[in-house]
């Protein structure tokens, strides 16, 4: 089923206040996004953008429209889904959110297999920290995010699907390298760190509570806002970080950064899923988590790492 592509290019226009964003989008010119905006407000015979001082914004006209164009799309969305559905697939927009770690390494893996099942659902997918992802699934503006935290909320429902490794990774020329070490020696080393909001830090600040070791006793040297960040800080000679098993696999077969382990230190998490309150999610969103449990219930497991004693 066909939506007036005039009515795709509007809606663009009006979510970013702007022409040329828009035509980003769409992966049209801005000329093209002109003139389907020109021959809409010639068929309702009223502007519906205010264009001045190189700001776009809804005329009355415009704002009256929106609505409207948003349930053409709702119902567009329904009907091709309703008619994919009596054929026993699944179709239409399916917006996803991840933290970073899992958008990084494993989201596109994700995406991939569940896509060979359903090939006729449109996915888009954004990144953050746990906060975040959370912040734009309780808005509305994603239907699941996938997280490293475990979060606790009463807005939203979640629910561990995969099992994770937090791993401390040195350079590979470290003294620890491959090596078990003490907290004490953790508590001396310049530290990298994600920033506040991530979910993985989180998890390490309460797992070294846990162990005894205080953050304000940490010698943390630098926040980053990015898992890659705190690899390229390690391979740097800055520091040594804490990072998921698996984004750090390419750099360990390569040999270009080695694992140490901490004595007493108990670093094994979940990721979670999380979608809004209430009934389980039917139609593509229940299909996605269904495949998401599934597929986590045969993924390979975790390859071990010898560690010399300390």
């Amino acid at each position: 089923m066909t939506e007036n592509f005039r009515l795709v290019v509007f809606r663009a226009v009006a979510r970013h206040s702007s022409f040329s964003r828009a035509a980003e989008e769409l992966l049209l010119t801005q000329p093209a996004v002109t003139q389907q905006i020109k021959a809409l407000e010639e068929q309702f015979g009223h502007p519906l953008f205010h264009r001045a001082g190189g700001r776009v914004s809804l005329t009355p006209g415009g704002a009256a429209l929106l609505p409207f164009a948003e349930q053409i799309k709702s119902l567009t969305d329904d009907a091709t889904a309703a008619v994919s559905r009596a054929y026993g697939q699944e179709a239409g927009d399916l917006s996803l959110g991840a933290s970073q770690t899992i958008a990084q390494y494993l989201l596109p893996t994700f995406i991939a297999a569940f896509l060979r099942t359903s090939p006729l659902v449109r996915i888009t997918a954004r990144s953050g920290n746990t906060d975040e992802m959370l912040a734009l699934l309780v808005a509305g503006d994603i239907q699941v995010a996938l997280l490293e935290g475990p979060e606790q909320r009463t807005d939203v429902h979640i629910e561990p699907f995969m099992a994770d490794h937090m791993v401390l990774v040195v350079p590979s020329s470290h003294e620890w390298a491959d090596r078990k070490i003490t907290l004490e020696e953790l508590r001396r080393e310049p530290l990298i760190v994600r920033e506040f909001g991530s979910g993985s830090r989180r998890i390490i600040e309460q797992a070294l509570a846990d162990a005894g070791l205080k953050t304000k006793d940490l010698n943390t040297r630098m926040e980053l806002d990015s898992t890659e960040g705190l690899l390229s800080g390690v391979e740097a000679g800055l520091g040594v970080t804490f990072v998921s098993r698996w984004a750090v696999r390419n750099q360990l077969a390569l040999g270009t950064l080695k694992l140490a382990r901490v004595d007493g230190l108990k670093l094994s998490r979940s990721f979670s899923l999380a979608y809004r309150a209430g009934p389980e999610p039917t139609g593509k969103l229940g299909s996605f988590l269904t495949f998401l449990r599934e597929y986590a219930a045969v993924a390979p497991p975790r390859r071990s790492t010898k560690i010399k004693p300390a």
